[in-house]
Formats: structure tokens, sequence, C-alpha cells
């Protein structure tokens, strides 16, 4: 249950990592803590709690005497699924989304290889019914349920990949696909052929056919670039 404490701090941290993740708060600038408790109405206590959590994302720098500093965009971690979801919810979304889907389409098709040698019968299992779940809600306007199974079935490619650098990844590309439905990046109903990529590529992983699994999810990167060139130009 949240406390109403940490409704507050949710509330500024969301606020401000809005507003630097959009520019509105540009590096350089400097945010005092006694202003930032007046404006939200609420103590410095929760905005130094706030400060820290923007620190450990490198997006702010505190020094005693000097404040808050909004740090170039350059030092941000821009791996922090907390950060891509507010940088996805500005006007730079369709750079940001070409950004971390090339990133997608350099790490994934590997991934997929390395399952395809390496996932368990029960990842095998799951990937088969994530995949069926993303036919099943396929049509209908269902993006919603869309969104869990295509979520599920990359997290579950690269965990099967037995490398723990992607598997880390998961969450980045859960905030992809998140943010490509979330904010109307997606065509009401998902392209056929990708889904049908998504099932493919279960059965490769299956069969243990790492050169087709490479394959189909380079298909798949592909085609959701192509989709970002209609829906996001």
């Amino acid at each position: 249950m949240t406390t109403p404490a940490q409704g507050l701090h949710t509330h500024v941290l969301d606020a401000l990592g809005l507003e630097i993740a959009a520019g509105d708060c540009p590096p350089g600038q400097v945010l005092r803590t006694d202003e930032l408790a007046q404006r939200f109405d609420v103590s410095r206590t929760v905005v130094r709690e706030v400060v820290r959590v923007l620190e450990s994302m490198h997006l702010v720098e505190s020094r005693r005497r000097v404040g808050v500093t909004v740090r170039p965009t350059e030092e941000w971690n821009v791996y922090d699924p907390q950060v891509i979801r507010w940088r996805l919810a500005g006007s730079d979304r369709p750079r940001q989304l070409r950004s971390l889907t090339v990133l997608r389409s350099a790490v994934e098709p590997v991934a997929a290889g390395l399952a395809a040698r390496n996932a368990t019968a029960e990842q095998c299992a799951a990937l088969t019914e994530c995949a069926l779940g993303m036919v099943a809600t396929s049509r209908g306007h269902q993006l919603e349920g869309y969104l869990r199974h295509d979520t599920a079935f990359h997290r579950i490619v690269l965990d099967a990949s037995g490398n723990e650098m992607f598997a880390r990844l998961g969450d980045v590309v859960a905030e992809v696909l998140a943010g490509r439905t979330h904010h109307q990046v997606m065509f009401e109903d998902p392209d056929p052929a990708a889904v049908t990529l998504h099932v493919r590529l279960a059965e490769a992983v299956r069969e243990g056919d790492a050169e087709e699994a490479e394959r189909l999810t380079k298909e798949i990167a592909v085609g959701a670039l192509h989709e970002l060139d209609v829906l996001a130009p």
C-alpha cells in the first residue's frame, strides 16, 4: 500500500524527471531545494529523497552552496527504465524510439541465436505460450493484452540466451514496447506478419535452430523500424 509520503515522493520525482527529460530544465540549470519544496508543497526531506534518486540516474548533481544542477544529456543513465519512460513521454519520442529500436536490432538477434542453443524446456514452453497469447490478442484492439504477451516473449528470449548482460536489457525492451503502445506508436491491431514471425521464432528456439532464430529476429527488428517510419517519422 502506498503511503501519503511515498505518493508525494513519486509525484515530485515524476514531475521533475519529465521536465528534465523534456529539456524544460536544461543542462546546467540549478534547482534550489527550498524552491522545489515550496513549488510542490512538500517538505525538504521529500525533495532531498527525490534528488538522491535523480542523482542515481545521473540526471542531476548536488553540491553544497551550489544546489542541484542538471547534468548534460550525455551523462544520463539512458538505460534506466524510468529515464527511458520519461524520455518517451516527451517531444523527442520519435528519435528515442528509433535509437532504442536500433539497439534492440543489434542485441536481440544474437540473444535469440543463443536462446536457440541454451533455452530450457520450460523456457521454450513459456515462449510458445506467449506467442500464442500474441496471436489471441492481435485482433479486436486488444493492445494492452498484446503488450503483456509481447513483453514477456522478449524477456524470455533475453533470459534464455544465458547471457546475463542481455538478460538485464529486459526492462529496457519492456519500456520500449510499453512506450510504443501507450503513446500510440502502434497500429490498432498489430501487423499480422510480425505476429507470425514471433510464432516462427518460438518454433526456431524450441527446435534449436540458432541461425533461423537470429534471422527471424532481425526480420522482426526491420519491421519495427518500418513501423516507426510510418507512425513516428
